[in-house]
């Protein structure tokens, strides 16, 4: 636009109000320059105060051959530090140039376009990102060379631009009828020499209608300055690999090399949401996951989902016993709450004879129906997520399942207010009626309320479901608070209630021998304690544990014990221990 922008000084950083200054330094990016069009960049050369006319605009063949492969400024972004304040001009750069200059992207475009962008992935400055103020910069970053790229012209059926950070391979790809996929592999020497590995399957390569090209940009990285955009601590452990395929192509399976190989540790399969700039676990599934490598089935959208990674957490435990525990856990559970239900309802005339026996069943038999429902949606919502991915069921389910916890939540509040009036309203009887009325209230009444307002506020924002699991979301509107505070505000009361029950435990034997006293509290409490554990739902309160230190396997394998297999003790000490009963 006719202004020479220059940055020659940078602050000192070392407390004073000087800058440091490094004379006839010409810089040509800068804060000034944000607003530039592309196309005056191409009339800055090299050069220096007093070059002139020459430098900018005169020599029209010059210029011309800037434009067509973005040589002329090259020299001065590599030699330009890369701060914060260069990084995100960089970017902003290489998005203009891809939305106003990516017609006939050429090898030498292409070329000069991935050494710039190569300048800023360097693995030596990766960690400035850390400071650019646009939290976003790395997703444009992606975009725009994902939209340049793909517009990469083919000599000779193929292409392979090769970078230390980025790397761009592209291919003419055919409907094949020899019943072979079509692969290609992206290798980096200068960071550890990672891998990634595209695989376009035959039966995908059928659906072509004509000869098509396959791009394919891998950037190893660029996936530590991506925002996850999750509160547990999740990293990208491999390559960023970006495919642009025809339409028809729905389905590629990509295999990365982890960079940190860690054992006991899952990976997650994800892809790149272009328009919520997050990674989703949603288009991806995880085939095989091995110490060195994961195996990744995608879909592939060109509007949505184009580039796709793995995350790991060390958080995350990854563990034969774990699995096994709630596969056992869930199916003696369910078998339980059956055998808990058919047995309440031979002996129900014997053992409700009282007001006070009547309320206790009632409780106890709403806690193991909402449970047993909570079971059986909780395996049919991890069916219906990786068959089907269908969005309308999992909504359904997620709604059911969280109104059923919420249930057998409100139910074992009911039965710890039960015994609070057992203990400390002697004297004050309600009829069964008024519990009647109460307790549907409580126990149905209330998860109702929450289950249809937590719907109602997210679902609109699409925030309802959390990305890879039929459940709360709680990245994006903390959907799953709708669950964790009803859940630990009951297991607080419930606690207190246990609390009650061994003070006066401890002191109904007054006057007995001292010997003897001691020793029948002891077991008196240990009885107590023993069975309301499971049926006030205390046992969930160890899933702070996890939270505390989420790498104990020892932590994760209690929690697991506790509640997967809730229905067996709840049968145990609910139903089978109990004398009228028996």
């Amino acid at each position: 636009n006719g202004a020479i922008c220059i940055q020659p000084c940078s602050p000192s950083f070392h407390g004073e109000t000087s800058f440091v200054c490094e004379d006839r330094k010409w810089q040509l990016l800068s804060d000034a320059c944000a607003n530039l069009d592309v196309q005056s960049l191409f009339q800055l050369g090299h050069g220096k105060p007093g070059d002139g006319a020459k430098h900018f605009g005169a020599d029209d063949h010059t210029n011309s051959s800037c434009q067509a492969d973005f040589s002329c400024i090259i020299p001065d972004i590599l030699s330009s530090p890369a701060i914060p304040g260069n990084i995100a001009d960089i970017v902003d750069l290489l998005k203009k140039i891809s939305l106003q200059l990516s017609e006939n992207v050429t090898r030498g475009k292409l070329q000069s376009y991935s050494r710039i962008a190569n300048h800023i992935l360097n693995s030596s400055i990766i960690s400035n990102w850390a400071f650019v103020k646009d939290r976003n910069a790395g997703s444009v970053l992606l975009d725009s060379v994902n939209l340049f790229a793909g517009k990469l012209l083919l000599r000779n059926g193929s292409e392979s631009i090769q970078e230390p950070f980025i790397a761009t391979k592209g291919y003419s790809i055919h409907k094949n009828t020899s019943g072979m996929s079509f692969h290609f592999s992206m290798e980096f020497s200068d960071t550890g020499n990672i891998t990634g590995r595209v695989v376009i399957p035959e039966e995908e390569l059928l659906k072509l209608p004509r000869t098509s090209k396959a791009i394919s940009i891998a950037f190893p990285t660029l996936g530590a300055v991506m925002q996850t955009g999750r509160l547990d601590p999740v990293f990208v452990n491999g390559m960023v690999l970006s495919v642009a395929l025809p339409e028809e192509l729905q389905h590629i399976w990509l295999t990365f090399e982890k960079m940190n190989k860690l054992e006991h540790v899952a990976a997650q399969c994800v892809g790149w949401h272009s328009g919520e700039r997050r990674w989703d676990n949603r288009p991806c599934k995880t085939q095989s996951d091995s110490v060195s490598s994961v195996v990744c089935v995608c879909s592939h959208q060109r509007r949505t989902y184009k580039s796709f990674s793995i995350l790991m957490s060390p958080a995350t435990l990854r563990s034969a016993v774990l699995d096994y525990i709630t596969r056992v856990g869930l199916g003696l559970s369910i078998f339980s709450l059956v055998l808990c239900l058919v047995i309440e309802a031979v002996v129900w005339h014997h053992v409700t004879k009282t007001e006070i026996t009547f309320m206790r069943h009632f409780c106890l038999v709403n806690i193991s129906a909402s449970l047993l429902v909570a079971d059986v949606l909780f395996i049919l919502a991890a069916i219906v997520h990786n068959t089907t991915l269908n969005y309308q069921l999992c909504v359904a389910a997620t709604f059911f399942l969280h109104f059923c916890y919420l249930a057998l939540f409100f139910w074992m509040l009911t039965l710890g207010l039960l015994i609070l009036y057992g203990l400390l309203f002697i004297f004050f009887k309600i009829t069964r009626s008024v519990f009647l009325a109460a307790a549907f209230s409580i126990g149905y009444g209330c998860p109702l309320v929450i289950s249809i307002l937590t719907v109602a506020i997210t679902e609109p924002e699409n925030g309802y479901l959390r990305s890879g699991a039929c459940w709360l979301d709680w990245y994006k509107t903390k959907a799953l608070l709708a669950f964790i505070v009803p859940a630990l505000s009951i297991i607080v009361v419930n606690l207190v209630v246990v609390v009650v029950v061994v003070v006066k435990t401890g002191r109904s034997s007054v006057g007995e021998g001292w010997k003897s006293q001691d020793l029948s509290s002891v077991i008196r409490i240990s009885k107590n304690v023993a069975l309301l554990t499971p049926l006030l739902g205390l046992t969930w309160g160890f899933g702070l544990a996890t939270i505390v230190d989420s790498r104990s396997l020892a932590f994760h394998v209690t929690f697991a014990l506790l509640n997967a297999f809730q229905g067996f003790f709840i049968l145990l000490f609910g139903t089978l221990l109990d004398r009228k009963v028996r």
